[in-house]
This record gives structure tokens, C-alpha cells and sequence, in this order.
């Protein structure tokens, strides 16, 4: 969503940002001007004081998503990580995807970092400073089970309509192999696109549809016939030049992959951990 997550370059949402939604309280309360506490901590400079302001696109699960009226998901625990090293606590905007490949968030100083499973890229790197890579990513061909499609090629060979996530790596992908996707606001879209017949297939994140297929009534009508392995890796983004704040980025992450915490918050949110491929090193 690259998106995606993400790789996911995901769609211009229609809407400016939503309300922060307060994930985890660390130590730190929050007042009517925004936070309490430092506005420096531990060396990294908080656009609100007491509290570490995070962007997101939601939805996009298992990566961040609303559930019991709370933003959770992968991104989001490992964020909060971040804040408990810092000793403040992790608050969210939902804010427009595109808004994330050219930093002005970032810049505006609305929000400190951005997480929403975002493909590194050489061409974002102009824009935004991207933590060691947290997460290794692949593409999703998923099908109606009574479509006839086995594969991509088949989707082309017998005249299917596929669908992708508008702005996303996964649509790029395709549209790069010839074929024209309809393209879908969200990754939710995308699935009911498939789910109500608007299209046979969509290319879709892995990860997305591993959670999505954990429904029987989704598993029992739809399978994922290939996975397209394109190379992509998440990472969490900064504005250019805070140096601090991705170092502490990736002194989290470091250490939760050092004792055992990164496998424990993939297992919960995405399923079987290898650590070949959900745990990339720092490029």
C-alpha cells in the first residue's frame, strides 16, 4: 500500500485526518494542549509534548486496524515499543496515504513518524528518512475458487477481471506486466470487490489476505493460487534529517528482535514466524 501496507502505495484518501486515538498510556498523561511532559525526550523532539504522534491509513490489517474501538495491529505494537523506550505514549492520526510518500506530515510537524506498512523505496527516500527495513513483504494472487484462474497468467489468458489497491506496489506490479486492474480505494475494497463478484482475482499483500483467510466462510470460497515474490520490505518513515528518532526506531526494533519480542508480536498478528523472511536485516 507501497502500498500495505507498504508496499502498498495506497489511494488518496478523500478526507484530511481524522482524531489521534490514544493506543497505550506509558507513563505519561495528556492535557488539553496536546500532551504533558517534555517536548525533547531522550534526545528525539516530539511534535506533542508527552506523547510520540504516529500517521497511519487505516484500514489496512493486520498492520494497523480499528478493533474494540481501538487502533491495533503489527505496526502499531512495534511502534509502541518505541514509545515505551522513550517513556511517552504512542497516539495515532489517520491520515491520507499519499500524504506519506512526500513527508508533509512529516514536515508540518503533525506527526512525528509515519507507520502503514510502507514499501521502501529509492524514489520515497527523497522525501522521508525510512527505518532499518521491519517487515519482508510479498504479493498475493487471490481468487474466487470457481474463477478457473490458477495463476496471473490466467487471468490474462481467460479474460478475468483483476482487481489491486489503488497507488499500491502490488498495482504497479501488474500494470508493469501488461495487465489493467480495476483499482480499489482500500485493501478492504479490494476483498469485497472480489467478494461481490466485481472482479475474478486481485493482487493483494500476503499478510493481508493470511488474516483475511483465517474466516472459514472467505477460506471456503476463495484461495490464493500464486505469490509473487517482488522484493519488498517495510519500513517506517521520518521526517528528513531526525536522526534521533530512527535511531531509536531502530534500537527497538533491534532489541525486539534480539530477545524474542518482534517473533511474539508477528505470531499474534501475522501468523507462523520465519525468521528468514518476517525478519529482514538492516540494509
Amino acid at each position: 500500500m507501497t502500498t500495505l501496507l507498504g508496499r502498498r502505495t495506497r489511494l488518496l484518501a478523500a478526507t484530511t485526518a481524522t482524531a489521534g486515538l490514544v493506543l497505550v498510556a506509558a507513563g505519561c498523561s495528556s492535557d488539553d494542549n496536546g500532551g504533558s511532559g517534555k517536548t525533547t525526550v531522550k534526545g528525539v523532539h516530539l511534535a506533542k509534548a508527552g506523547r510520540l504522534t504516529t500517521c497511519t491509513h487505516l484500514p489496512y490489517p493486520p498492520f494497523q486496524s480499528e478493533i474494540d474501538g481501538k487502533v491495533q495491529g503489527f505496526d502499531v505494537s512495534l511502534i509502541d515499543l518505541v514509545a515505551k523506550d522513550l517513556g511517552v505514549e504512542q497516539h495515532i492520526l489517520d491520515t491520507p496515504f499519499e500524504n506519506f510518500k512526500t513527508g508533509a506530515f512529516l514536515n508540518s510537524g503533525e506527526c512525528d513518524l509515519a507507520a502503514a506498512g510502507m514499501t521502501i523505496t529509492a524514489e520515497r527516500k527523497k522525501n522521508v528518512d525510512f527505518s532499518d527495513p521491519y517487515f519482508e513483504a510479498t504479493q498475493a494472487v487471490l481468487v474466487d475458487k470457481g474463477s478457473g484462474v490458477g495463476s496471473l497468467a490466467d487471468v490474462k489468458a481467460k479474460g478475468k477481471k483483476l482487481g489491486a489497491q489503488a497507488q499500491t506496489t502490488g498495482e504497479d506490479y501488474v500494470k508493469g506486466k501488461g495487465y489493467d486492474p480495476i483499482s480499489f480505494e482500500s485493501s478492504d475494497a479490494v476483498l469485497n470487490g472480489l467478494r461481490t463478484g466485481q472482479v475474478q482475482a486481485v493482487v493483494i499483500d500476503y499478510p493481508v489476505v493470511q488474516g483475511w483467510l483465517k474466516d472459514k466462510a472467505n477460506a471456503d470460497r476463495f484461495k490464493v493460487v500464486d505469490n509473487l515474490k517482488t522484493g519488498e520490505q517495510y519500513g517506517f518513515t521520518v521526517k528528513k534529517g531526525n536522526t534521533a528518532l530512527r535511531e531509536a526506531i531502530d534500537k527497538a526494533l533491534k532489541e525486539a528482535k534480539a530477545d524474542g519480542t518482534y517473533k511474539k508480536i508477528y505470531e499474534k498478528w501475522i501468523g507462523p514466524y520465519n525468521a528468514t523472511v518476517a525478519s529482514p536485516a538492516a540494509s
